[in-house]
């Protein structure tokens, strides 16, 4: 297995590592021998993941990503990377006449300025090695699938996904990859936030979706970045990997 999903050594950048999604790919990634810069808003959960993860030379990079500095100093402080996953983001869902002007631009600020501006700023300062991977993660409510109250989320994800279609291509001659992935529903601490503020009837006719019978894990989308990490998918770029249980399959 590890011939096939090698990447051990590597040094890969990880937003949004201090739960959730981000805490099962930092997780995994790990076990697999990767050097990881992790990105967190929380001290006490950033350096709680970072101190539990395998491996001791793992660095937490603390800081809020719409910040400006904070993007420069992670572009700063960070060696050549092998690897950047753009986890971070924020799920709100409502109705889009609820939505103000306020709200629609905190999700456009955390789901694809900040984490556009901090790739560019790695690009900008030559800090993405040749033949690394750029893997953003994005979500089945976006250009290509909607849902009730997903609408300003929703285009929040799919500008993302239009960002890699274009630069795979304008750093594909660098082989650099950029992919997307795009998760159903992931049981994490936000989900549950979701869960008691829809109803859990809402969420079990919900359920009922999937033809797999079940709503994600970390473990599983941190699957899929492993394999889009490593050397195994090194002819795969500009795509946008759907892991939702089968959701999708009905459309």
């Amino acid at each position: 297995m590890d011939e096939y999903f090698h990447i051990k050594g590597k040094k890969i950048l990880v937003t949004g590592a201090s739960s959730g999604i981000g805490r099962g790919i930092s997780e995994r990634l790990a076990n697999a021998g990767a050097h990881l810069y992790l990105c967190g808003r929380d001290r006490n959960r950033l350096d709680t993941v970072a101190n539990s993860l395998k491996g001791n030379e793992h660095q937490p990079l603390l800081g809020d990503l719409t910040s400006s500095d904070v993007q420069m100093k992670i572009a700063t402080e960070c060696e050549k990377l092998d690897g950047v996953v753009l986890n971070a983001g924020l799920i709100e869902l409502m109705p889009f006449q609820i939505h103000n002007d306020q709200s629609i631009r905190e999700l456009m600020e955390v789901n694809y300025m900040a984490p556009t501006l901090l790739l560019q700023s790695l690009i900008k300062k030559r800090k993405i090695s040749r033949n690394a991977s750029i893997i953003v993660i994005s979500s089945v409510t976006s250009a290509n699938f909607g849902s009730i109250g997903g609408t300003i989320y929703g285009s929040s994800k799919g500008a993302l996904e239009g960002l890699v279609k274009s630069l795979s291509i304008e750093l594909g001659r660098q082989n650099i990859r950029v992919n997307s992935i795009s998760p159903g529903i992931i049981e994490t601490e936000a989900i549950e936030t979701l869960k008691k503020s829809l109803g859990e009837e809402s969420f079990q006719n919900d359920l009922k979706k999937y033809p797999l019978g079940r709503y994600g894990k970390p473990k599983d989308v941190a699957s899929a970045v492993h394999f889009l990490l490593s050397d195994s998918s090194s002819w795969i770029t500009g795509i946008n990997l759907v892991v939702d249980g089968g959701l999708t399959a009905h459309s």
